[in-house]
């Protein structure tokens, strides 16, 4: 009787894996493997696979980024120019995922259904940009990094500056080269 749970449970281990979708986000200063929580999350992370496997995110580069807080990135180019975006997302951030560090959240304006492209990792934990911790929507996380962390900690720490209506921009562009699936 033993052998059989063992093998079912191997089994299952097995299959939910396989399930997991990662993506490697190669950036110009190495790569971050995050791993996607579709369960939780599963129209963000349609949405955002959708943008990577159209190389939507080839050459944007990360333009709003904050030691101690986040990078931000995923819809403008290294000359800051906007790119068009699909539809909005719907919000999912009341999935129970929490904005700790290494986890990958959608950006967004006001409105909890307004995320397209745009994606931030968290740098620190960012307990007030959970559902509800200020009365109100907070931001859908919807992945965590496995690996590169460091990658995160080298782009978080690069000198920023103000660009036209843009600020926190790094002064040497941190470009994301490119968001393919490793599995």
């Amino acid at each position: 009787m033993r052998k059989p749970i063992m093998t079912a449970l191997a089994l299952l281990t097995l299959c939910s894996q396989v399930n997991a979708t990662e993506v490697d986000i190669l950036t110009s200063q190495g790569t971050i493997r995050v791993d996607l929580n579709e369960k939780a999350a599963p129209k963000t992370v349609e949405n955002f696979l959708r943008y990577a496997d159209e190389g939507f995110y080839n050459d944007t580069i990360f333009h709003r980024v904050i030691r101690g807080f986040m990078v931000q990135g995923g819809g403008f180019t290294e000359d800051l120019e906007r790119k068009s975006t699909h539809k909005a997302v719907a919000y999912e951030g009341d999935n129970g995922l929490a904005n700790n560090r290494g986890t990958l959240a959608m950006a967004r304006t006001q409105d909890p259904n307004s995320a397209t492209s745009q994606f931030f990792i968290n740098h620190v934990d960012n307990a007030f940009l959970n559902d509800g911790a200020r009365g109100s929507a907070g931001y859908t996380v919807f992945g965590e990094v496995v690996s590169g962390m460091e990658v995160v900690d080298t782009i978080a720490a690069s000198p920023t500056t103000s660009v036209g209506p843009y600020q926190n921009v790094p002064e040497t562009p941190m470009i994301i080269q490119s968001i393919t699936r490793v599995n």
